[in-house]
């Protein structure tokens, strides 16, 4: 009987990119984008990838994302896996956005020659309060809902919903594989897709699982992941347990309202810079703490 180790797992940023990043690998790539953005499979005649590569340093960072981006006949689709929460996750995909379309306008361009440019966000976490795992936004009057232009879309593919609403099998199909974590998910998928390249990727899912060197880079930043959320949650608990101490030994000193409110300020803004000084020297970048701080 053949040996099965257990897989790697496909929302992994590095086991992503090493699947959707290949250039080996257009057909599954076309169809993915074909399900996930709607369009016919048909219509998409070329695909280019930009950024294929992972540098040997991506796999050291714990505070790292990945994104792919693909010229897909004549259009900009970025796509994004996400997997640790991020609390500014929709203006920092508003930003890429902008920059990745106004990256495409080269001096003497005309604005017309600006290309359609579209974000596709897969995460592991919930961003928006409603059942729906597919978000599609676009830019449109409020009133009459009149298309500003056809050149600005962002999808968020939200994976902890996909059980909620069965709308479009297809998409579903690969957003189970993306979501996959057992051999047992991977077979009954196999089992009832209907899409060859949905059962292509189950494939060299397994061919990958069974690579030594692969499945150590996975552990390896899974592992990193871990950490990352485990550092951002401690930081969480540990301001606000501080916060709480701090209050409540500056209230009790004081012992009128005006010195309470007083000693809780000045405790806060102490927290506050012993926190950061803490963070920092735990290797978090200064987008991290403001997000944290703003929680």
């Amino acid at each position: 009987m053949e040996k099965r180790h257990p897989i790697v797992k496909l929302k992994l940023d590095v086991i992503f990119k090493r699947v959707f990043g290949d250039v080996n690998n257009k057909d599954i790539i076309a169809a993915m984008i074909s399900a996930l953005l709607e369009i016919p499979r048909k219509s998409i005649q070329n695909i280019e990838i930009s950024n294929v590569e992972l540098p040997p340093e991506y796999y050291e960072q714990k505070f790292s994302r990945l994104d792919l981006r693909l010229n897909v006949d004549g259009r900009i689709v970025n796509v994004e896996m996400q997997v640790n929460y991020e609390t500014d996750f929709k203006e920092r995909t508003l930003f890429y956005w902008s920059r990745i379309y106004g990256e495409e306008l080269k001096a003497g361009d005309e604005y017309e020659d600006l290309k359609k440019t579209y974000c596709i966000n897969i995460i592991n976490f919930n961003l928006f309060d409603c059942d729906d795992y597919h978000s599609h936004f676009k830019v449109m009057e409020k009133d009459r809902h009149e298309i500003l232009t056809d050149k600005f879309a962002i999808h968020f593919f939200e994976l902890k919903k996909i059980n909620n609403i069965r709308k479009n099998k297809s998409m579903e199909d690969w957003l189970h594989l993306i979501n996959a974590e057992t051999e047992e998910e991977l077979m009954e998928l196999q089992q009832t897709t209907t899409i060859p390249e949905v059962r292509s990727t189950i494939v060299k899912l397994r061919q990958m699982s069974a690579d030594e060197k692969i499945r150590w880079e996975a552990y390896y930043r899974e592992k990193r992941l871990h950490d990352e959320a485990s550092a951002l949650g401690s930081a969480r608990r540990e301001g606000i347990k501080e916060g709480v101490e701090l209050g409540r030994a500056e209230g009790r000193a004081e012992g009128r309202a005006e010195g309470r409110a007083e000693g809780r300020a000045e405790g806060a803004q102490s927290l506050k810079e012993s926190l950061i000084q803490k963070w920092r020297k735990s290797g978090m970048t200064d987008e991290q703490i403001k997000a944290l701080l703003e929680d």
